[in-house]
């Protein structure tokens, strides 16, 4: 029998997201002239979907079906990357001078977010064939046998960093495969190469790069005085940087975090979405939430969040095939890196990447991409004794 509490917990996850979809999105309505539903319609749809794919995939046999369903998410969803720079602009949209979409009749489609999963499954299933715990191999025998994985890796850092400008997906991808080759059985010391690697390739990413170099600007510009604060003044001097571009999006964000409070100002009652702070629904989902549902609201988000976590690393732990197993480890990296990294830049920590929230976030093709792995992980944990 599969997990009904990951399955209620996720589902429970799902409905706030779309409850919030509609209340986040009322300034976005008026201003483009949409219907009052426009947003919560196009959410629950896809919610509607996404909870139906879920349960679907968590009746079915992993032996029979588990493997078939990985390479085809992958390759399709590799496919489509590959292609999409290269369709007419009436079937691949462009945001930023970049294609992440495909428009399909009613909605659009970003190849992306199901690649991603198919990803970890392509890792789960390869490094549990290349790695074995018991084996002791030589750091140079480790990175010959990574080096087909890092052909991969830089194949999709083109094709996700380069041609679709989103440099925050590799970074989560990058995460996502060094944890998973330790658990897989690699060493700390094949982890510290590809570390320090992925570091200089992302710097070489982000400096080659305008609009990366002004997200990093306008970080240092609303983190500089937090952080110079605590070191003498004549470095502090030294090292900052005036003229700086105001760090709006960030200020916003943290303001209407302060506003929220403890109980927030009430379900619909926010002022972060009327016009101060652009796509509160998608990215900046957990600043609207804490504002209008305040820190309990956002305490019951990441309790959902952590008990999710929790039910997925339990079914990993309970798995005999390490492959199974690995592949959920992989869903639990997406899922609770995605929501640090989106939290971390909301709150100013790090610079803001354009990572959505796992079933928080309006969207349909993260929401029902996210459904489809916690559906498969359902499926696994059928055979976990849980």
């Amino acid at each position: 029998m599969a997990d009904t509490r990951l399955f209620l917990y996720t589902a429970v996850l799902i409905t706030i997201g779309v409850i919030m979809s509609y209340s986040l999105s009322a300034y976005v309505v008026i201003i483009y002239n949409y219907g009052e539903f426009h947003f919560l319609a196009r959410q629950l749809f896809s919610a509607i979907i996404g909870i139906l794919l879920m349960w679907m995939l968590s009746q079915v046999d992993p032996d029979k079906g588990f493997k078939q369903i990985g390479f085809t998410l992958f390759f399709i969803a590799l496919g489509l990357m590959v292609v999409m720079p290269f369709l007419p602009e009436s079937i691949s949209s462009s945001a930023g001078g970049a294609k992440r979409w495909i428009r399909l009749p009613g909605f659009s489609l970003a190849p992306s977010e199901f690649f991603k999963l198919g990803f970890v499954f392509f890792l789960a299933w390869s490094f549990s064939r290349k790695f074995a715990f018991e084996n002791k191999r030589s750091i140079k025998e480790e990175f010959l046998i990574i080096l087909p994985y890092l052909a991969v890796f830089i194949v999709v850092v083109f094709l996700i960093a380069v041609m679709q400008n989103d440099l925050g997906q590799v970074v989560l991808l990058a995460i996502t495969l060094g944890v998973m080759l330790i658990f897989a059985g690699g060493s700390l010391q094949l982890f510290g190469i590809l570390f320090f690697g992925v570091i200089g390739l992302g710097t070489l990413t982000i400096i080659t790069s305008s609009h990366r170099i002004l997200r990093v600007k306008l970080w240092w510009a609303n983190a500089q005085d937090s952080i110079l604060a605590i070191l003498p003044h004549k470095i502090a001097d030294y090292i900052r940087v005036d003229n700086l571009p105001e760090p709006y999006q960030i200020h916003h964000a943290t303001n209407a975090i302060y506003n929220g409070g403890f109980w927030g100002t009430g379900l619909g009652e926010g002022l972060i979405k009327l016009g101060f702070l652009s796509e509160v629904h998608t990215d900046m989902v957990l600043a609207g939430i804490t504002e209008e549902l305040g820190y309990m609201g956002l305490l019951v988000c990441i309790g959902l969040f952590c008990a999710i976590l929790y039910r997925i690393f339990k079914i990993a732990n309970r798995l005999q095939n390490q492959s199974y197993s690995l592949f959920c480890i992989g869903v639990a990296l997406l899922v609770g890196f995605s929501f640090i990294i989106n939290a971390f830049g909301v709150s100013g920590i790090t610079p803001i990447k354009g990572i959505a929230v796992p079933f928080l976030s309006y969207g349909g093709s993260s929401l029902i991409a996210n459904c489809i792995a916690i559906g498969l992980v359902l499926s696994l944990s059928r055979q976990a004794k849980i």
